[in-house]
């Protein structure tokens, strides 16, 4: 009896709700059953998942996005998927989607409220902003998802997510026609300065959280995706303030694209190359700084500071504060050959 799910688990996803597992025959002590056996998953109550799906999927998009689907399936049809859980519908990157609330929102004016992890939102949307993805699920238009997470989690969340909206071809524009009716919503203060921020060339989440932790050093313009020559081949560093260079590393890099990451060769060569590329970087006159994910965050977020701030120093003693006019040209010559977008988005 569990193969006559089988059609209605692969066209939502691989969740069916205990009415339609009811319509398609099987009673009440074989879906029991096949909760008992994990065959079945129980998600919220009245949506059950596929099991062999449900312990396949990752914490940080797989399982987020199911619960959010599953919520949705429960509910009526006018509510329609926002902020964290339109951003996980897009693919757009949260800071820890693992905490993330689901968030629905359908037409109204200012009520809010959060029962059992959903957060309800009754707000005004334009039609443009509805839209329907692959899945078909109903979610809310990128630029709208971008400043409604701003609005909720603050400027760096929403900075993260307008960097992600402009790197997806969204104007600046767009962000902005999407906060301007909010001019009295909470959290709009957040919006404005996460929007005139953002910046296309950051290239991941990391990047993004690296560049506000520069910036924050106060030592000068941050110069994101800074090209050189190294060895005949351009080579794009990721952040640069004078003749000091920050490269925010991640262990997406080292670990396998087969294990979710993005190496495509053994480590042993990842990391060989990545400190001939270190040698190469401070053969041409620059400083090097790393910056690690943990960095970012509490305790460890003052001792990056302190730590980047005495490796900048160094180099504005040993080269320089302002960046060798060779190195300016050079740049420039390169970021007009391959087409590196700039920051105006």
């Amino acid at each position: 009896m569990y193969a006559r799910l089988a059609q209605v688990l692969a066209s939502q996803g691989g969740l069916v709700t205990r009415t339609q597992a009811l319509d398609r025959g099987l009673p009440p002590s074989r879906i029991k059953q096949l909760l008992d056996t994990g065959a079945l998953v129980w998600m919220l109550r009245g949506v059950y998942a596929d099991g062999e799906l449900h312990a396949a999927l990752d914490d940080f998009r797989g399982l987020p996005l199911l619960r959010v689907r599953a919520t949705l399936l429960a509910k009526h049809h006018s509510w329609v998927l926002s902020h964290d859980s339109a951003a996980l519908e897009l693919g757009m990157p949260l800071i820890d989607p693992r905490v993330s609330l689901v968030h629905l929102t359908r037409p109204g004016f200012g009520a809010a409220w959060t029962r059992a992890g959903v957060a309800h939102h009754y707000g005004r949307f334009a039609p443009g902003q509805l839209q329907t993805s692959e899945a078909g699920y109903r979610h809310l238009s990128i630029a709208r998802t971008a400043v409604d997470i701003a609005r909720e989690h603050g400027e760096l969340a929403g900075l993260v997510a307008c960097d992600w909206a402009l790197r997806q071809g969204v104007p600046r524009s767009a962000l902005i026609e999407a906060y301007l009716p909010m001019s009295h919503w909470p959290g709009v203060i957040d919006v404005r300065a996460a929007v005139e921020r953002a910046d296309p060339r950051a290239e991941s989440a990391a990047e993004t959280l690296g560049r506000d932790l520069v910036e924050e050093l106060g030592v000068g313009e941050v110069d994101v995706q800074f090209p050189l020559l190294l060895e005949g081949r351009p080579v794009w560093c990721d952040l640069r303030i004078g003749n000091h260079v920050f490269e925010v590393q991640g262990k997406i890099k080292y670990t396998p694209s087969s294990s979710g990451g993005v190496a495509e060769r053994p480590i042993t060569e990842v990391v060989w190359e990545e400190k001939k590329r270190s040698r190469l970087i401070r053969v041409e006159g620059l400083g090097v700084s790393e910056i690690l994910y943990q960095d970012f965050w509490g305790d460890r977020r003052a001792a990056a500071l302190r730590r980047l701030r005495a490796e900048h120093d160094v180099s504005c003693d040993r080269f320089g504060a302002d960046l060798h006019p060779r190195l300016a040209i050079q740049a420039a010559e390169l970021r007009a050959r391959f087409g590196k977008r700039d920051r105006a988005g």
